[in-house]
């Protein structure tokens, strides 16, 4: 009887100083800086940058997704034991970041994942905007400062223990400040056209790579439960019998060429605002990359 309640409380110290490592590993972790230096670029407000900029928004870096319609803030992670994960309000209402940031610091945050201080910001895909040419982030800049106001305050997020494991173990990229090579600063935007260069500069800016990976051969996203279904093999041994009308098909109507539905976790409410030419243009750039086998990300 005895041994056995040796063996239960040994046990039982053996979890807690697990979690305790766990818990004051993570917390160091999120809490350690990151040092950036961006050029800034100029921030017009002219109806033609800030009608660029809604495009963006919109249709190409998804902001909406995540943040709302409204660019009011909104939960839109929650995990449980991983986390609750909220994004802020980022209009100039009481609550919003736009009477709190600066036009720089808005860049830094999009193309960096960094905010004020060198604060780390969770689950910014910055990976996807670290080559957002410097025309289009004064534009992105611009439509946000012209968003209504929403007075919504920007609830804090909050990682669970197995978020805190997870994180550790490197299986959940919370940050990805620290994946990004922040000396990378080659931002020229291609001539836009129906051409692979431009539809590359779409597909990467508009975050292929974030679910499909860097070889578009999808998989299992980094992060999401196990029963979620993998992305899709967008290489040419994936969707190479597409046509272009299928092409358009799965970005306007979400769904296959047999007429089945792609997995809602496909913002087609995005790419369905794109514009025939910029389809066109990331069909054309999708026809040149190699060929991988499903799930070589």
């Amino acid at each position: 009887m005895r041994l056995l309640k040796n063996i239960a409380l040994g046990l039982f110290v053996v979890v807690v100083l697990c979690v305790a490592v766990v818990y004051g590993l993570s917390s160091y972790r999120m809490g350690q800086k990151v040092s950036v230096t961006d050029s800034a670029p100029e921030f017009p407000r002219d109806s033609t940058t800030v009608a660029r900029g809604q495009y963006l928004v919109r249709a190409i870096t998804k902001c909406a997704e995540c943040h709302g319609q409204d660019l009011g803030g909104q939960l839109f992670i929650d995990g449980g034991p991983l986390g609750t994960f909220h994004a802020p309000n980022l209009t100039s209402g009481t609550g919003g970041t736009g009477t709190v940031l600066a036009d720089s610091d808005v860049v830094r945050a999009i193309r960096h994942g960094v905010g004020p201080g060198g604060r780390k910001l969770q689950w910014m895909p910055s990976r996807d905007w670290v080559g957002l040419a410097d025309e289009d982030a004064a534009a992105i800049v611009a439509y946000i400062r012209s968003v209504p106001p929403v007075n919504r305050p920007s609830e804090a997020s909050s990682v669970g223990p197995l978020g805190r494991a997870l994180y550790v173990a490197g299986q959940l990229p919370l940050f990805e400040a620290e994946a990004i090579d922040h000396s990378n600063v080659a931002r020229t935007r291609p001539a836009s056209g129906v051409n692979a260069e431009y539809g590359k500069y779409l597909a990467d800016i508009g975050g292929c790579t974030g679910c499909h990976g860097p070889t578009l051969s999808g998989g299992q996203v980094p992060g999401t439960p196990p029963d979620m279904k993998p992305a899709s093999n967008l290489t040419p041994e994936g969707i190479g019998h597409y046509k272009e009308s299928d092409f358009f098909r799965a970005l306007r109507e979400g769904k296959r060429p047999n007429g089945t539905q792609i997995d809602p976790f496909m913002p087609v409410n995005a790419t369905k605002l794109m514009t025939d030419d910029d389809i066109r243009a990331v069909y054309a750039y999708l026809k040149t990359v190699p060929p991988k086998p499903f799930g070589n990300r």
